[in-house]
C-alpha cells in the first residue's frame, strides 16, 4: 500500500462553521472522478496524474490520506463495489484496475483497445459485476474471477459517460447517442435514441428510482428523461451554467459545459456542476433550483454525495473544456467537502399535489 507523505500533515484543519472544508494533499493534476464508499466515509479520487487516492473523512470533515495506487495513464473514472472493500478505476492506459482496501493490492481486471472512460459496479441478485465503457466503442461486463469479459456490447460511438441504477444502465456516447439498457437483458439495449440536447453529451446520471436519467451537455443544458413512453410528458430540459456576456445584455450568453450530475441518495434531488465554477442543487419534480453557489475560482469537474447524503464532495481543477491551450499554469487542484443542510437537498412541495 502506498501511503501519502508522512512529512506533510495529512489532516486538514477544521473549517469555520458553514465553510466548505478543503481536503489535504490533493492530486497534482486535473481531478476526473470522485466516488464515496457505500459503507463508510472514504472518498476515492481519480486524477490525470495517473493515480487514485483514498481519503478518510472524519466526523468534523477533517481528511486523511489512506492509500494511493497507480495506472499507466490518466485515471478517467472510479467507483466502489457494494460492500466497500474494492475500488475500481478506468484509465487512459486502456485498463481497469481493482484496489483491495483490506490487502492494499492493486490488480488489472479489465482491458480495452482504447481508454476506459467509465466504470460502474452492478450488484445483481446473483453476483457483483464490473461494467466498463471505453472509447473503443464497446461496453464490457466482467466477473472479476475471470480475465476475459463475460459479455461485450458494441456501441454506436465512443463511450463518454455511463451510469447504473440497477436494473437501469444508460450509456452516453459521441455523436449524441444514448443507449438505455435493462440489465436483466444486458447484451441488447432496451432503447436507443439521440440525446434531446443539440450538443455533445458530457454526462449521464440515472435516477435512484431507476425509471429515468439526466443528461448534461457541453452547451450548458440538462435534460430529464424517463425510460417508459407513458412517462414522456414528464420529460423536459433546461438551461444552466450560463452567464450574460455583459451585465446589461440578456441576448448574449456565455455558455459552459455541464461536467457532472449527481443524485442525492435519500431525497432524489440532484446537483450539477460546470466549467463556470458554479454548483447548483435542483428538484426535478418541482422543476426548481434549490441552491446555487460558486465555491472557488476554476471549473468544477466532478461531484459525489456520501452514502447518506450528508456530505457533498466536489473537485475544482482544469476540465479540458478549452483544450490543451487552456491548461495554463496556476490552475487549482482542490477537493472540497460541503456539509449538506436539509433545505438545500430536500424536495419542495409540488403545487397541485
Amino acid at each position: 500500500m502506498s501511503f501519502f507523505s508522512s512529512a506533510v500533515s495529512s489532516t486538514a484543519p477544521a473549517a469555520a462553521p458553514d465553510k466548505d472544508i478543503e481536503v489535504a494533499e490533493p492530486p497534482s493534476d486535473s481531478i476526473s472522478s470522485l466516488s464515496f464508499s457505500p459503507q463508510a466515509d472514504y472518498l476515492a479520487v481519480g486524477s490525470w496524474d495517473n493515480n487514485v487516492r483514498v481519503y478518510e473523512v472524519g466526523a468534523n470533515g477533517q481528511t486523511q490520506g489512506k492509500a494511493m495506487y497507480s495506472h499507466q495513464g490518466p485515471v478517467l473514472g472510479v467507483c466502489w463495489n457494494k460492500d466497500g472493500t474494492k475500488i475500481l478505476s478506468g484509465g487512459a492506459d486502456n485498463a481497469a484496475r481493482m484496489f483491495d482496501v483490506q490487502t492494499g493490492q492493486s490488480t488489472q481486471v479489465a482491458a480495452h483497445d482504447a481508454p476506459v472512460k467509465a466504470v460502474r459496479w452492478i450488484e445483481t441478485p446473483q453476483a457483483g459485476i464490473l461494467v466498463t465503457g471505453s472509447w473503443d466503442k464497446t461496453v464490457k461486463y466482467w466477473d472479476l474471477r475471470s480475465s476475459q469479459p463475460i459479455g461485450t456490447v458494441t456501441l454506436p460511438e465512443r463511450c463518454y459517460s455511463l451510469d447504473v441504477a440497477y436494473p437501469l444502465m444508460v450509456v452516453g456516447t459521441a455523436e449524441r447517442h444514448l443507449c438505455i439498457f435493462n440489465l436483466n437483458n444486458p447484451m441488447t439495449p432496451h432503447k436507443t435514441m439521440q440525446s434531446p440536447l443539440k450538443w455533445q453529451t458530457r454526462v449521464v446520471s440515472c435516477f435512484p428510482t431507476s425509471n429515468g436519467f439526466a443528461v448534461g451537455s457541453v452547451e450548458g443544458r440538462v435534460a430529464i428523461q424517463y425510460v417508459d413512453d407513458k412517462d414522456a410528458t414528464n420529460n423536459f430540459s433546461f438551461k444552466c451554467h450560463r452567464r450574460d456576456a455583459t451585465p446589461n445584455s440578456k441576448d448574449q450568453s456565455l455558455v459552459f459545459a455541464v461536467n457532472d450530475i449527481t443524485f442525492h441518495p435519500v431525497h432524489g434531488t440532484f446537483s450539477t456542476c460546470g466549467s463556470d465554477g458554479t454548483i447548483n442543487f435542483w428538484d426535478k419534480d418541482a422543476r426548481t433550483r434549490l441552491k446555487t453557489f460558486e465555491p472557488c475560482p476554476g471549473p468544477v469537474t466532478s461531484t459525489a454525495f456520501n452514502r447518506n447524503g450528508s456530505i457533498f464532495a466536489y473537485s475544482v481543477s482544469y476540465d479540458w473544456s478549452k483544450g490543451h491551450s487552456g491548461m495554463t499554469p496556476g490552475h487549482p487542484n482542490k477537493i472540497m467537502l460541503h456539509a449538506c443542510k436539509e433545505e438545500e437537498v430536500k424536495k419542495r412541495a409540488v403545487k397541485g399535489r
